[in-house]
């Protein structure tokens, strides 16, 4: 896609890091980048008065504040703000119709509480048709100006397949796409799950279905290995719980990627169980990612 980058930008903290790793998303897949503040959406703690011009002038002056200081980072980055009065999530779901990938800011662990609140994000991020990663307040892996660059040592994309087909294909696009923009390699995970028999306690799987799971992986990467000749892969094939397989590989991530199916059959914004364990205690950028 050639539509830009979208990142939803309130002055705290977790937003401005957002804005500080989108900006560079941008750059490298030469990308517009778009800033947007909703007036009707600040932080709790901004300390300014609730009259809606304060609100008007506090957001214009995030918005420059973001705008120069990208820009001396990336000064051929083509900028553009929004400031908008809609509150910030139909703002932001309008914008992702049109957009490459969506921005939001993470507070920290244990919640996704940003430029979007609670269950708002949760919202926002099951419902955006396209691509949304959501970045965390000091994430090491992200530069957050000139004096504080990225963290060394953080070149995998790490990547969950689990369901094999279409919507692993889907994901493995997305996270193979960015390896290649960014020089990085590839981390395909899959988890097998603990056997557990009838009226029995969980089991280590054979050894034999261990073998069969690293082959079906095998097969699921290998139209991307072709595809993406010039990207380390890395296969991974652990017992455990998908979520908790995914948790410990991700370590050291640049960017974990995470699926969530578009149109869920009981809860059409619902993000699945390992998506939210990955939003909350993930300590890296995380994209989630649509698929059917």
């Amino acid at each position: 896609m050639t539509g830009p980058v979208v990142v939803g930008l309130d002055g705290s903290p977790a937003s401005v890091t957002a804005a500080w790793w989108a900006a560079r998303e941008a750059a490298d897949r030469r990308l517009p980048l778009l800033l947007l503040h909703s007036w009707t959406t600040q932080p709790l703690d901004v300390p300014i008065a609730q009259e809606a011009l304060a609100k008007q002038r506090y957001g214009g002056q995030v918005l420059r504040r973001a705008e120069a200081e990208l820009l001396h980072r990336h000064p051929g980055l083509a900028v553009t703000t929004e400031l908008v009065p809609e509150p910030a999530a139909p703002a932001l779901l309008g914008l992702a119709r049109t957009a490459s990938l969506l921005v939001l800011g993470s507070r920290g662990l244990g919640s996704v509480t940003s430029f979007l609140l609670g269950s708002i994000s949760l919202h926002v991020l099951g419902l955006t048709p396209c691509p949304a990663v959501t970045v965390r307040a000091g994430d090491p892996a992200v530069e957050t100006g000139f004096g504080h660059p990225a963290a060394d040592g953080r070149d995998e994309i790490v990547v969950g397949v689990q369901d094999i087909g279409a919507g692993s294909d889907t994901l493995l696009e997305f996270a193979f796409g960015r390896a290649r923009t960014h020089g990085d390699r590839v981390r395909a995970v899959r988890a097998v799950p603990l056997a557990v028999p009838p009226g029995g306690r969980p089991a280590r799987p054979e050894d034999a279905d261990e073998e069969a799971q690293r082959a079906v992986l095998t097969a699921a990467l290998a139209a991307w290995r072709t595809k993406f000749p010039d990207v380390p892969v890395t296969e991974e094939v652990v017992v455990g719980s998908a979520a908790q397989v995914l948790l410990a590989a991700s370590a050291h991530s640049r960017l974990t990627v995470v699926g969530r199916h578009r149109n869920p059959v009981h809860h059409p914004w619902k993000l699945g169980p390992v998506a939210h364990a990955a939003l909350h205690h993930l300590p890296c950028p995380v994209a989630v990612v649509p698929h059917d």
